[in-house]
Order: C-alpha cells, then sequence, then structure tokens
C-alpha cells in the first residue's frame, strides 16, 4: 500500500510539473506574440517616417535636375547666339 501511495503521487506531481511547463510555454509565446503586435505597430511607423523622406528627396532631387536642365538650355542658347553673332 505505501507503493502505490508514492507512485500516485509521483504521477500527480510529474502531471503538476507537465501542467505548469505547458502553461508558462503558452504565456509566453502569448507575451512575445502581442509584444511582436506592438513592433508592427512601431516598424510601420518608422517606414512611414523612411517613407515621407523619401519623397521629399525624390522632390529635391527633381528640383535640381530641374535646375540643371535649365542650366544646360541657358548655356545652350548662350553658345548659339555667340556662334550666330561669328557667322554674321
Amino acid at each position: 500500500m505505501d507503493r502505490l501511495i508514492i507512485d500516485d503521487i509521483l504521477v500527480f506531481a510529474g502531471l503538476m510539473t507537465t501542467l505548469g511547463v505547458i502553461a508558462k510555454i503558452t504565456l509566453t509565446f502569448a507575451q512575445r506574440r502581442r509584444g511582436l503586435a506592438g513592433a508592427d505597430d512601431r516598424t510601420l511607423g518608422e517606414i512611414a517616417a523612411r517613407l515621407a523622406r523619401l519623397e521629399q528627396l525624390a522632390e529635391s532631387t527633381a528640383l535640381e535636375v530641374e535646375r540643371i536642365g535649365e542650366g544646360q538650355r541657358f548655356t545652350t542658347k548662350l553658345l548659339g547666339e555667340k556662334s550666330d553673332a561669328k557667322l554674321s
């Protein structure tokens, strides 16, 4: 009879340990999943800010390219007028 009680206690202790481990794993998984959702929101905010900076950079680059084109047109016009004046 003593042996049966010890076996029952060991089975009960094993089941409680297993239940505790499963509960801890489940809670850790839920916390990580919840933490990742917050990270996704933060990451989306960072991506939105980065896209805004890229958009601003693209606009300023377009303006600079337009200025370069305007300068080239002006230089071409001056050189054309200069060569017309030499030919006349």
